[in-house]
């Protein structure tokens, strides 16, 4: 297992003076309750960490790029940027989830792949390098791991309500996400989606949840509308 931290530090570009840090920040419960360890010992107490030293961060990130956005829309940005989604496909871009110390239950039903299990571990890893290194250390992080590709991450995020807005900007069509098939057992399964504009395919998504295989459908969608244009 340290073989593979290590290949992860090499990605992230931190080293771990406390090596033991990283390996708490990739411990999930499931992990911890198999081998009867004390609760502590998993991974949550640096999430509780890494969540505020997060959202110190992207607070200031945006108080400094956006200073004429009022609180209420300040708000609401920070709240999409730090969303779990928005964690997990972070998570993703640097394949944190091939890291995770899991369970055997855990790991039968996907939980490499899990937005909710990647989410934490990306706060984790974030509370794990503030402890290690300092706030800097951390901001850093954030910055180069996070705090990037916004707007496409605003467009994925937000992209059933951008497609409504820019079909009822040029038409009165109307839109609609139709299942055409799903795969896998109930804890595990994969739902795909095709999303009609006016009864003609524009875009199709899959996803672990039948809104996430919408959303990326939508996104699809959006792409192909603005190529268009």
């Amino acid at each position: 297992m340290e073989k593979k931290l290590k290949e992860l530090e090499k990605k992230i570009g931190y080293v771990f003076r406390d090596f033991t840090l990283l390996k708490t920040a990739m411990m999930h419960s499931s992990y911890t309750n198999e081998r009867h360890l004390e609760k502590y010992r998993c991974n949550e107490r640096l999430e509780f960490l890494g969540d505020a030293v997060l959202e110190l961060v992207s607070s200031e990130f945006l108080f400094r790029e956006s200073p004429k956005v009022s609180e209420g829309e300040l708000t609401k940005t920070r709240a999409s940027m730090v969303c779990e989604p928005s964690l997990a496909m972070c998570a993703r871009d640097i394949g944190l989830g091939d890291y995770l110390l899991l369970g055997k239950g855990e790991e039968a039903t996907g939980g490499r792949k899990r937005d909710s299990i990647t989410s934490d571990a990306m706060e984790a890893l974030i509370g794990a390098i503030y402890l290690d290194g300092g706030f800097t250390s951390a901001k850093e992080f954030i910055h180069r791991f996070v705090l990037t590709d916004l707007e496409d991450k605003k467009l994925f995020y937000d992209s059933k309500t951008i497609l409504q807005e820019l079909v009822q900007a040029d038409s009165n069509r109307e839109i609609t996400y139709r299942l055409v098939g799903e795969e896998g057992p109930d804890h595990n399964k994969s739902f795909s989606v095709e999303v009609l504009i006016g009864g003609k395919s524009y875009g199709a998504g899959c996803g672990r949840t039948k809104k996430g295989a919408e959303q990326q459908a939508a996104y699809e969608a959006i792409l192909k509308l603005r190529a268009r244009k």
